[in-house]
Order: structure tokens, then C-alpha cells, then sequence
């Protein structure tokens, strides 16, 4: 029997119950027919064109995503709009969608996970733990993860193998702190990630990596004592989780699966600050 849209949700649902999702998140199957068969399984973090592009010149029968398409409610798919073409064009190809969002952050393994083993990180637990009783509380599950490098760093250093061990985007890494202090515990967080400043602190690492950090919670964050910060792109601290994804759809369904590599982090440009002896501005990105 060949494998259908239902067979690949059931797989889905069990690796990241849509029960672990916060409540305002809108995670599993978006568009497709249960009985239609799947061959092939594209994926991505976003559902934009460019992606779906990709996924149907693969010949993909179903695309997993990690953002949500239509996180917030509507009263239209027509063509006319943005998502509603994208809706269309997936159901005019026969391509399902599926989503796993918040409940694959806070599986185990789960996104987290993935950022972690980058950077070869051991003696894994969570950076934010879910609420006690909740429907995600368990082992090893939760928000981020902190573990132990391979051997300590200087900060500096520490935002040299980011950018070494990450997906390339024009965003890089920064880091915020001093560049001479030793790094030994980390931790991770894939996507944006200044909510869990508090608890980074709390922990007592040496750093914490995530996307999206802003200038005054950031600031106020170092002035406070806590760890020295580093702020990647968004796209690239989740990309490294589609991997597993891929790996675990195989193995469990015995399907084909590609893995996009398509930047879609939306900064595209960056230039670095001229270094005083340097006789023309320096171009990067």
C-alpha cells in the first residue's frame, strides 16, 4: 500500500502532538486530500512562492513547514491575496501542506535540538520547561536547550563557529558582550528568542544564541549581569531542524524527501562598518 496524506499526518501528530502548540498558534494539515498518495515530501521553514517552487519542481506531493501559513484567522483564500494564490496553486497541483510549528519547538527532539547539535552540545535539558500539567509538560521537552560545548571559547570565537556552523544568510551572527569572555554553557533557541532572556539568566550559561533579539531588552539583558548574547538569523537557527525532519519521515514512512535550502530569511543585504585604515568601504552580503 502506498502511503497517503493521512499516513504522513498520523506520523506527524504522534512526533509533535498538535496538543503541545500554544494555544494561539495554528499547527497540522492546511490543504490536501487524507487518500491521496505521497511519494515525496519537501521541507521548508516558510511557505512562500520561491518554496513552493521549489516543492513542486521536486515533484513533491506534500510540503512540511515549520511557520504556519495562516497563523491568523481569515476571511478569504481567493487569489487575489498574497496566501490565497499559494492556497490555490497547492490545491490546483495536489500538493498537501502540513504544518508543525510551536509543538515541534517544544518536542524532543525537537527544533532546539537540532540548533544544538551544531555546535556539538552534551548534557542537553530545556531552556524553558512547559507548564507543569500542561499537555507538552514531560522528559527532556520544552523551549530551547542548554548543554555544554565541546571544550570552552571566547565569545568571540564562539560567533566565529556560529557563522561557520550555521546556514550562510546575509543577516550572519552578532554577538553582544565582551569578546574575551570564556564561553562553557550555551544555550539555544530556534527562532525569536528575547522572551526566554529571563530564564537564559536564570540558568547561570555563559551565552545564548538565538534570532530576533531587539536593542533595549538586549541592553538592559547585559547591564543586568546576564549572559553575553548572540543573535543570528531567524531562518538559519531552524533551518538545521528540517534535516531531522527529513531523516525521521524516511525512516518512519519509507518516503522521499528533500530538504529546502532556499534563504528566506527577508534581510538580504549587509555591509560592514569601514575599519578606519581601510581606503574603500568593505561589501558583504
Amino acid at each position: 500500500m502506498s502511503t497517503t496524506v493521512a499516513d504522513v499526518v498520523a506520523a506527524l501528530d504522534r512526533r509533535y502532538p498538535p496538543a503541545w502548540a500554544e494555544e494561539w498558534d495554528r499547527v497540522g494539515l492546511v490543504v490536501g486530500e487524507p487518500d491521496h498518495p505521497v511519494r515525496r515530501i519537501a521541507c521548508v521553514v516558510d511557505v512562500v512562492p520561491e518554496t513552493v517552487d521549489e516543492a513542486l519542481e521536486a515533484g513533491a506531493d506534500m510540503i512540511v513547514a515549520h511557520h504556519p501559513l495562516l497563523l491568523r484567522g481569515v476571511s478569504s483564500v481567493a487569489a487575489t491575496t498574497y496566501k490565497g494564490r499559494i492556497v490555490h496553486r497547492l490545491i490546483k497541483a495536489d500538493v498537501a501542506l502540513y504544518v508543525a510549528h510551536t509543538n515541534a519547538d517544544v518536542a524532543d527532539p525537537g527544533v532546539s535540538d537540532a540548533l544544538a547539535a551544531r555546535f556539538g552540545l552534551t548534557g542537553l535539558r530545556p531552556l524553558h520547561p512547559p507548564r507543569p500539567g500542561s499537555p507538552a509538560d514531560g522528559p527532556g521537552r520544552g523551549i530551547g536547550r542548554i548543554g555544554e560545548l565541546p571544550e570552552p571559547m571566547t565569545l568571540a570565537e564562539l560567533t566565529r563557529l556560529a557563522a561557520a556552523v550555521l546556514p550562510v544568510t546575509a543577516w550572519g551572527v552578532r554577538a553582544a558582550g565582551d569578546p574575551g569572555r570564556m564561553v562553557r554553557t550555551l544555550a539555544v533557541s530556534g527562532g525569536s528568542g528575547d522572551g526566554f532572556l529571563a530564564e537564559a539568566t536564570a540558568a547561570g550559561v555563559d551565552a545564548f544564541l538565538t534570532a530576533d533579539l531587539r536593542h533595549h531588552p538586549a541592553g538592559e539583558h547585559l547591564a543586568a549581569g546576564g549572559p553575553a548574547l548572540l543573535d543570528a538569523a531567524h531562518w538559519a537557527t531552524e533551518r538545521p531542524w528540517l534535516d531531522d525532519l527529513a531523516a525521521h519521515l524516511a525512516g518512519e514512512l519509507g518516503v522521499e524527501t528533500v530538504v529546502s535550502d532556499l534563504d528566506t530569511d527577508p534581510w538580504t543585504v549587509h555591509a560592514a562598518a569601514p575599519r578606519p585604515d581601510d581606503k574603500e568601504p568593505r561589501r558583504e552580503g
